[in-house]
């Protein structure tokens, strides 16, 4: 057999050879302007040549500070082009963790937006082995700034090499991307994808029973492209040739539910808070979503409720799936398999409404106390995975805990059922553990989600004098059932679902709920925020 190394680059190479007429749709500062994969392939290859000239060598980290839009996808493929490793960085984190990123990753160029360029002249000093900044805007010249040197995107493609030849003779295992966890605690962790990992990722995510993606979609990430990659989604489009849509700057759900209606969206990816957001906005207004085959969602257990909408009220079909930064990220997806599809719809909305089962490429274990636990959905264990496109251990870190025997430990405590199909139970550090049994957290979420006057909901543990730990349910009402719905209501809801000693000591309304930076709940701050009122409690 032939030994040709798998690279990123072949992707861009694809697309403007095969589909040179195909069409990137691109939301910027301005406003929304459409490329074809040709015009992207000779903006990539200017790209590349532009950071070589700048002295861009092999190996080096060129870091993102963007949205999502064509030129951040430029940089997807222009800056592997140049044989450097692109560092997407998450801008909803802390300034303090993104100035952490930016020295622990060693960037030496930073992609900057517009609108994200205060953020980082307030850490000008505190990264101080970036070499130069690299303006992506729509405006003619630069404005003043204490980062230097600074380039402006345009100038430098515009000085760049159309005909720039990418290397194809790289080692499919040299570096080719990186992101960092979204640290609920402690420092954010590193993770490297190589030129092999991406390109196998990908094409998983084309498997019809997988994404599916292909070249008759019209996709549109809404995960962020700063996010483990947008789940990897530009680099599969991309590759087969898909039509892309990418929503740019500070989005709302009726930016999504316009450009939906527009494009013509065939499928569509990003959190359970983003799909909540798009269900109210289609719920207030009149909009045509017949174009979607799919919504992709993941980062957190999506509703039952919010999933039966879709799939119910507007026809959507409702995809699961399941990953993390250190999977790149896909590795669990929930399709129905071909003898399911004759099962009563709340049968089928049992199956929606679990994580599904692993792709194939990926290899998975659920470990319980006592070694593997029974696929019986009932005993309980923690998911543990191994496959070519995850990594081994965090970039310059001595912490090898979540790893051991070739296996990632994720932390997620699920329960596997007789098709292999998984059901996420809990975070391992928020289970609620009450009188020695396990009550979960996510469950009792999903099912105050589907309450129809409540928005949004977390559960957290609280201590207890004798239980140890007891649920509380921080709950957002939508607007119109404000001051109509009480604690009691939410009580009595909970009570034909769940057994007694389950249903929450107390429920706290909040106006929001703290999230992190990729739209998750964040428990640590609520378990912050709520100190007092335990406390009270326990009194």
């Amino acid at each position: 057999m032939m030994n040709v190394p798998l690279r990123v680059t072949m992707m861009i190479e694809h697309a403007e050879r095969y589909f040179p007429k195909k069409y990137v749709t691109s939301r910027t500062m301005s406003g929304i302007r459409r490329f074809t994969y040709r015009e992207i392939g000779e903006r990539t290859r200017r790209l590349s040549s532009a950071l070589v000239n700048l002295g861009i060598q092999k190996g080096d980290k060129v870091g993102t500070l963007a949205w999502n839009h064509h030129r951040h996808l430029e940089a997807y493929f222009g800056i592997p082009g140049a044989e450097a490793v692109l560092h997407t960085i998450n801008i909803r984190l802390s300034k303090e963790h993104i100035s952490y990123i930016i020295n622990h990753a060693e960037d030496k160029v930073l992609l900057i937006d517009q609108d994200i360029l205060p953020l980082v002249e307030m850490m000008k000093d505190e990264i101080p082995n970036v070499k130069a900044f690299i303006l992506m805007t729509d405006e003619a010249k630069l404005p003043e700034s204490p980062l230097q040197p600074m380039y402006h995107y345009e100038e430098l493609l515009e000085g760049g090499d159309p005909n720039y030849v990418f290397n194809d003779r790289i080692d499919e295992n040299d570096p080719v991307g990186m992101c960092y966890t979204s640290a609920t605690t402690g420092n954010p962790k590193g993770v490297v994808y190589t030129h092999r990992s991406t390109v196998l990722h990908s094409l998983a995510l084309g498997l019809t029973d997988s994404g599916g993606v292909s070249e008759g979609d019209i996709i549109m990430p809404v995960v962020p492209m700063f996010h483990v990659n947008a789940w990897g989604l530009p680099f599969a489009a991309t590759w087969f040739g898909t039509s892309q849509v990418l929503p740019g700057p500070q989005f709302t759900p009726k930016l999504l539910a316009e450009l939906i209606e527009m494009e013509k969206v065939t499928l569509t990816a990003g959190v359970p808070t983003i799909w909540l957001g798009l269900l109210r906005e289609l719920d207030q207004g009149s909009y045509d979503t017949s174009s979607l085959r799919a919504i992709l969602c993941g980062g957190s257990a999506a509703p039952r409720g919010m999933i039966k909408a879709f799939e119910m009220k507007y026809n959507i079909p409702f995809v699961h799936a399941y990953g993390m930064t250190e999977t790149s990220p896909l590795v669990v997806l929930s399709r129905l398999k071909s003898y399911q599809t004759d099962l009563d719809k709340e049968e089928i909305l049992d199956i929606r409404a679990m994580q599904g089962y692993v792709v194939p490429g990926v290899e998975m274990k659920v470990v319980g106390a006592n070694g593997e636990v029974k696929w019986d959905g009932q005993e309980m264990g923690e998911l543990v995975l191994r496959s070519n496109w995850i990594c081994d251990e965090y970039y310059k870190d001595d912490d090898k805990s979540a790893f051991s025997d070739g296996w990632l430990y994720t932390g997620d405590v699920v329960t596997v059922n007789e098709e292999g199909t998984i059901k996420i139970v809990d975070r391992t550090k928020d289970l609620i553990k009450s009188g020695g049994e396990w009550i979960s957290s996510v469950d009792l979420e999903n099912a105050l989600m589907a309450h129809e006057d409540i928005f949004e909901a977390s559960v957290i543990a609280i201590p207890h004098p004798e239980w140890q730990e007891r649920p509380l349910a921080c709950v957002v009402l939508k607007p119109e059932a404000a001051g109509r719905v009480t604690k009691q209501d939410i009580k009595d809801y909970l009570r034909p679902q769940f057994a007694k000693w389950w249903i929450p000591d107390d429920v706290v309304f909040l106006n929001e709920i703290p999230k992190t930076s990729v739209g998750k709940f964040l428990k640590r701050a609520l378990r912050e925020q709520l100190k007092e009122h335990y406390s009270v409690m326990k009194n």
